[in-house]
């Protein structure tokens, strides 16, 4: 592995900075669309027509509901696609320190319990914990 707790840390640090500048941030994508009108004569009904657009839509899901906003070739275009990008690179960031934490979770020593009436009084704490959970799974309430 070769990795030590304070190496570690260090790259944990970084990540939190990078977080930190990353800015504003919103899930989604953006999608180009090309539309037929479903005129007749329309120039767009021709089998090498594209269709009518670019169109550029938002997309995103949250929650199980599904959002959409029409976006205007400009400023209001350039500012989604900087902001679904930082939520890409927040994702990307989100993952990475999770990685390090697990690093540091395993690298971390476990507190030594010499006393053991101590040692007693925490394994009936833990059992006590984890008897609730289970209880409550066990009859439903």
């Amino acid at each position: 592995m070769g990795e030590t707790l304070e190496s570690l840390e260090k790259e944990r640090k970084e990540l939190y900075r990078k977080l930190e500048g990353l800015g504003d941030f919103r899930r989604g994508t953006i999608s180009v669309n090309y539309r037929k009108c479903g005129k007749k004569r329309c120039a767009c009904t021709k089998p090498d027509h594209p269709g009518h657009g670019p169109q550029y839509l938002w997309n995103s899901t949250i929650k199980g509901k599904s959002y959409a906003k029409n976006l205007r070739l400009g400023p209001d275009l350039e500012k989604y696609i900087q902001e679904t990008g930082n939520y890409k690179e927040f994702v990307k960031l989100s993952e990475e320190l999770v990685q390090i934490n697990e690093k540091i979770c395993e690298l971390r020593p476990v507190r030594e319990v010499e006393d053991g009436g101590e040692l007693e009084e925490l394994k009936k704490k833990l059992l006590e914990r984890f008897r609730k959970r289970f209880k409550k799974r066990w009859t439903g309430s």
